[in-house]
């Protein structure tokens, strides 16, 4: 049996293959049943990695190239045989075949966050919905992905749509190539010859900028519509390959061998590579360098043929339903966590996932086919099929920005309320003060992750992969006293007591911040994964260049570093030979023992018992002594300030202090809570100055 050219195997609606998920139900004349099957297959390694082993398994990166195979190929044709891209006829179908099956899972997923997620997650997940729905999620997730301050806390149920948001960007880019394409080819050669070159250098353009991206920024480059263009020129390149060059050519012996290898290598990659760390990047050629074996391989027609298995109906069905597959199976399994407090799935928890998720992606399929097929039966426009697509997405974005809204606005009420010192005192009740009235505390849970420093909302807090420093004025800019503020973001949530000094004493304060990165000299290391943090090196040698030529009276940083995971409390080490530094240059260090952190999101406590009951054991993460203590190599310009006494009794860390949430996330204090920390700051300050 000969393998259908690109032609034959592209004759289908385009818009059922353009996620890589999606098909037509019935096989027609040159279909691929096992381009179906390879569908299935990767679907069931991204539920089944995600589910039970916790780590992505390179199955996205096949519908990504599936995408540029199916899509090249049909948007070729239409330029051939209509002489330009048809944009309304093209982003039409895409519509009425894309929108409808995500508006229904992103209108499950918002009754499940109303269900079932806790409040101060509820902000978040609306935006993303929006995200989602507008096909830019991949950008929103870049930008919080190297965020330190987004790190730790519960996943998006809409995370997954990063892929799609790819995608989406993807036909309007490849459509507007092919137009420019078209246009070159008036005047020289045919669009199918110029198409193939400027798809080349998509493909070593992408794949350079992806590798260097992914060496210096993975967090960024994960979600990069351009570290991921490449994945889908592959696939272009090989339907324009395939269209010249018949594979069927090839021994069968031969095309067996390239479909189990290819097959074979695609089950194991996410169990070989760390994908979640290491992709896109080169790394990314295995799950589709794999995916482009089995196509090769085509249909065998051997009864030993991976195609055989391929081409099963079961399988073949599952590729049929296998976008909405997609779409269900991840919020599902984070609305699991949510409920159960669980961080992973049993056995028996992850088939009920599994077995829902097909039901639902069955039924999604079902509904939106016959949808969309009883409404164009009575409106067959092209014109109508982008307003069905639209209409279906558009309640979708009303909801969840109008949720978004009010979630603004009740915030603002409460931080109102949190701002009288009465009935809020937070870290006063630790040294005396009376005990506030009972009230509802302040911020509240769901006000928690906004509840940040101007530092982090005012842009003075240098990101991961930034090398440049930030430095930012606050107070009297010719107050007699200069005091600089130098460190990760723990240095930085020390910011709101600062800020409230200098504006009472008239000092100067200058921040020179950036996330997770204290003031070290060299060796400095990515907090969560423990990897090499060269951007973090380059700009602590040039706060010590700003340092030098600003000479404050003194600069505030942490001094120890504690652990959520469990390693005991450290002095940072690697931070000596920068305070011996400052001291030749005649400046004092007023170095803080880092604060206790939470071993698990304030959420979650929030989820079992009442929140005023929540507290950590001091000991997990602080060490009984403090490690700068009976220390004879400090520098003497260096001065330890302990400020655990205002945060945690003798045995234990409460979540909430004088009416006031004390930590928005495992280790930062709220805005609010710093603040009333103020005066026990000066008090420190003072001490360690001598200053009147």
């Amino acid at each position: 049996m000969s393998t259908p050219s690109i032609e034959e195997t592209l004759r289908r609606p385009a818009p059922a293959q353009v996620t890589g998920e999606a098909a037509p139900r019935r096989p027609r004349e040159g279909h691929r049943p096992e381009i179906q099957g390879l569908r299935a297959v990767a679907v069931l390694l991204v539920a089944i990695y995600h589910i039970w082993l916790g780590r992505v398994s390179g199955g996205v990166d096949v519908f990504l190239m599936l995408t540029g195979f199916l899509i090249t190929g049909s948007l070729l044709r239409m330029v051939e045989r209509r002489g330009r891209v048809e944009y309304r006829a093209f982003f039409a179908r895409l519509a009425r075949r894309l929108f409808p099956p995500a508006a229904i899972a992103l209108a499950g997923v918002l009754a499940g966050t109303w269900l079932w997620l806790p409040q101060d997650r509820w902000r978040d997940t609306l935006a993303e919905v929006a995200a989602s729905a507008l096909y830019y999620e991949n950008w929103r997730l870049a930008v919080t992905a190297v965020d330190y301050l987004a790190g730790g806390e519960g996943a998006s149920p809409v995370q997954h749509f990063w892929s799609l948001a790819i995608q989406g960007q993807f036909y309007l880019i490849w459509a507007l190539l092919l137009t420019g394409t078209v246009a070159a080819a008036l005047v020289r050669r045919s669009p199918r010859a110029i198409f193939t070159g400027v798809l080349v250098a998509v493909f070593a353009a992408s794949l350079t900028y992806s590798v260097i991206r992914t060496a210096v920024e993975q967090r960024w480059a994960y979600f990069d519509t351009g570290a991921r263009l490449w994945e889908l020129a592959l696939g272009g390149l090989l339907a324009l390959a395939l269209a010249r060059w018949d594979s069927a050519r090839l021994p069968v012996p031969l095309r067996v061998a390239l479909g189990w290898g290819g097959l074979a290598a695609l089950v194991a990659c996410g169990l070989v590579l760390q994908v979640s760390t290491v992709f896109p990047g080169y790394a990314a050629l295995w799950p589709t360098g794999a995916a482009v074996l089995v196509i090769v391989a085509g249909t065998t027609g051997s009864r030993l043929g991976a195609d055989r298995l391929l081409s099963a109906r079961p399988l073949t069905y599952v590729g049929d339903i296998s976008y909405a597959l997609y779409l269900w199976h991840w919020p599902l399994f984070v609305f699991y966590l949510a409920k159960t407090g669980n961080t992973t799935a049993s056995l028996a928890a992850g088939c009920a996932i599994l077995a829902v998720s097909f039901v639902l992606a069955a039924a999604t399929t079902w509904v939106s086919d016959r949808s969309v097929e009883w409404v164009t039966a009575r409106r067959a426009t092209r014109t109508w099929s982008l307003v069905l697509g639209v209409v279906c997405l558009t309640p979708v974005v009303g909801v969840s920005w109008s949720g978004v809204a009010h979630l603004d606005e009740q915030a603002r009420i409460r931080q109102a309320q949190a701002a009288d010192p009465a009935n809020y005192p937070g870290a006063a009740v630790m040294v005396g003060a009376p005990p506030p009235p009972k009230l509802p505390y302040r911020p509240d849970l769901r006000d928690a992750k906004e509840d940040l420093p101007l530092i982090h909302t005012n842009g003075c807090v240098a990101p991961y992969k930034a090398t440049e420093v930030k430095v930012c004025q606050f107070g009297d800019p010719n107050g007699r006293r200069t005091i600089a503020l130098v460190g990760n973001s723990h240095a930085a949530h020390w910011f709101p007591a600062l800020h409230k000094v200098v504006d009472e004493t008239g000092w100067r304060l200058i921040t020179m911040v950036k996330s997770g990165c204290p003031l070290l000299a060299g060796g400095a290391r990515y907090p969560d994964t423990g990897a090499p943090y060269p951007a973090c090196d380059a700009w602590g040698r040039g706060v010590m260049l700003q340092l030098r030529a600003l000479r404050p009276d003194l600069v505030i940083t942490i001094g120890t570093r504690t652990d959520p995971k469990g390693r005991p409390e450290e002095l940072e080490r690697l931070a000596v030979p920068r305070w011996r530094q400052l001291g030749a240059y005649g400046i004092r260090v007023m170095a803080i023992r880092d604060t206790p952190r939470l071993t698990f999101p304030p959420a979650d406590c929030f989820t079992r018992v009442s929140l005023q009951q929540c507290a950590e054991a001091r000991y997990r993460s602080l060490a009984p002594v403090a490690p700068y203590r009976n220390r004879r190599d400090l520098p003497r310009n260096v001065r330890f300030v302990d400020f655990t006494r205002y945060v945690c009794t003798p045995g234990s860390c409460p979540m909430i202090i004088g009416n006031v949430l004390v930590t928005r996330d495992r280790g930062h204090f709220t805005e609010t809570y710093a603040r009333t920390l103020a005066p026990m700051m000066e008090s420190a300050i003072r001490r360690v100055t001598g200053w009147r």
